[in-house]
């Protein structure tokens, strides 16, 4: 098995690889695309077998779970799991596009989080966050934090978690209360940019999200909310190194930045996931780039936020 670069995830001591899986990506229809048992087996274990040793998943992701647990819960010591809990356990699945439902209470993050060690077959998780980037008094006077804390005294979770966003993102960084969180942040989307190193500065691990469109080599279109078309806009194309695709520059801007631990993509193919592993695995950009790169994303426009 490959011995990727890895970085430790904060103060967690979790030693994770610097291209993580997101699972996502395995959770089928409705709100995804048709998924076999067939596929979802080859890509989680090709996710072992390269070496990879994190993985992202979620009560929401529909089969995502279920097929973790059938397919390598048999290999539960090569990997770091992460999920997630606050999503409304037994609550019809949301159609495509459509938010799923919520509910932050003690009774609901126990059924979530029983639900998942059991759908995943695993006596614990490694990482539980909060889904949705809820805010801390919804978290205290619910419950939902007591009965995480709870859940790790019990040895079912080690470390509890934040799936975050802005507005909110800055009062979760400040409670002292994650040890992990989630941001997104790639070159297209650099909102959260100055958070990470803030979160880094505290010594909590961030796992980065959205860093590529699915991890899709040379995918036209959309990365997550944001289009292609800023990537052209600031001709960062010309500081593509040779035969380097837009993917891959992409995924070493997102680890250029200091603050980042590990970057969750998902994909279906195991070509793609091979490519990603090659593409993080060339490092960071050199600083120059990685700073010149900034400098035309700020000239049209693409500031993280408040800047």
């Amino acid at each position: 098995m490959p011995d990727l670069t890895k970085n430790l995830l904060g103060d967690t001591g979790l030693n994770v690889t610097r291209l993580g899986f997101g699972a996502m990506e395995i959770r089928g229809a409705p709100r995804g695309r048709e998924v076999t048992a067939e596929q979802a087996d080859i890509i989680l274990n090709a996710v072992l077998d390269a070496g990879i040793n994190y993985i992202d998943t979620s009560i929401d992701y529909g089969m995502s779970e279920e097929y973790i647990g059938r397919f390598i819960a048999n290999r539960r010591d090569e990997y770091i799991l992460a999920s997630k809990c606050g999503c409304k356990v037994g609550a019809p699945v949301a159609p495509a596009g459509g938010p799923s439902v919520h509910e932050f209470t003690r009774e609901n993050v126990i059924t979530g989080v029983e639900q998942s060690l059991t759908r995943m077959k695993t006596d614990y998780m490694d990482v539980v966050q909060f889904h949705s980037s809820p805010d801390m008094q919804t978290l205290e006077t619910e419950g939902a934090l007591d009965a995480l804390r709870e859940l790790q005294q019990q040895g079912k979770v080690r470390h509890i978690g934040m799936s975050g966003t802005l507005p909110n993102l800055t009062e979760q960084i400040a409670s002292d209360a994650f040890a992990v969180l989630q941001i997104p942040y790639s070159a297209l989307e650099r909102d959260h940019e100055d958070l990470i190193g803030t979160a880094a500065a505290k010594g909590i691990g961030n796992v980065i999200r959205g860093g590529v469109a699915k991890g899709e080599p040379g995918e036209s279109g959309v990365v997550g909310r944001v289009s292609w078309d800023t990537f052209e806009q600031a001709k960062l194309g010309e500081l593509q190194e040779d035969s380097e695709s837009r993917t891959s520059f992409m995924l070493r801007f997102t680890v250029s930045h200091p603050g980042m631990h590990t970057t969750i993509v998902g994909t279906l193919n195991p070509d793609h996931l091979q490519q990603n592993v090659d593409a993080v695995e060339r490092g960071a950009l050199p600083d120059d780039v990685y700073t010149e790169a900034k400098r035309r994303l700020a000239e049209v426009g693409q500031v993280p936020a408040g800047a």
